[in-house]
């Protein structure tokens, strides 16, 4: 028997909800979309993941169970409450220059919701693993651009391709560079002086891994644990917030 009740992918899609109820009551987002009905399906979403965390069924049983299979078909719902595939690039068309930067970060907490929800069968898929880093989506991604960070000299603001999209992250380490195949922790996003990170690279004591097999937007392989530590910190703190 497994305890779904600790277990640490449920705990975060749990939390990520709470995000999205937050962020979505604050956010400004112009133009047509359906905010009552983008809130009704998330707070539906809730005694659906208490009945799996209460569950106690091993995690390939619960891919299979009704609340797996109602959770992404509410996740697909407020994709449309909020006006289909592309809706954050409508969001940011919309939006005045001085409201950009707030937008972006909600935007970013949008996106970590949703992503935790439709991969949380792939999460569970990987079997009985109690570690906080099983709570997120890490994978492998090549580094499409790297700038210095508008406001700070000591960041640098990189394009990532995980695969089915594109993300921001932020990362202090100033060799990163195009090219470079990266392991990317799919975190609750973080505004680092005015630049939203939707992201975290895995990194050791000599900085960011920079040629990480696998596939681009699969799991990497070969990973030093201690690169997971900040992970598996940054979770704990996600979960205590």
């Amino acid at each position: 028997m497994w305890d779904t009740s600790n277990d640490y992918r449920l705990l975060v899609a749990e939390k990520a909800i709470e995000l999205f109820l937050k962020t979505i009551e604050g956010a400004k987002f112009k133009g047509k979309w359906d905010k009552k009905r983008a809130v009704q399906l998330a707070k539906r979403m809730i005694p659906e993941l208490q009945a799996l965390r209460y569950s106690y069924l091993e995690p390939s049983e619960l891919i299979e169970t009704p609340q797996m299979k109602d959770l992404k078909e509410k996740v697909e719902g407020i994709i449309e409450a909020l006006g289909g595939e592309e809706w954050y690039v409508r969001f940011l068309e919309l939006a005045d220059r001085h409201e950009r930067e707030k937008l972006e970060e909600s935007i970013a907490k949008v996106r970590f919701f949703l992503n935790t929800i439709m991969n949380l069968d792939k999460r569970l898929a990987l079997g009985k693993i109690n570690d906080p880093v099983i709570g997120v989506d890490i994978k492998v991604g090549e580094v499409m651009s790297a700038g210095k960070h508008p406001n700070a000299d000591k960041l640098l603001v990189c394009n990532v391709n995980i695969g089915d999209k594109a993300i921001t992250v932020v990362t202090n380490d100033l060799s990163v560079k195009e090219g470079h195949r990266v392991a990317v922790a799919l975190l609750p996003p973080v505004n680092f002086r005015g630049i939203t990170s939707e992201g975290m690279f895995l990194g050791a004591s000599e900085g960011v891994l920079k040629d990480v097999n696998g596939e681009i937007g699969g799991l990497p392989k070969g990973i030093p644990l201690d690169a997971l530590k900040e992970t598996r910190n940054l979770v704990e703190v996600f979960l205590k917030e």
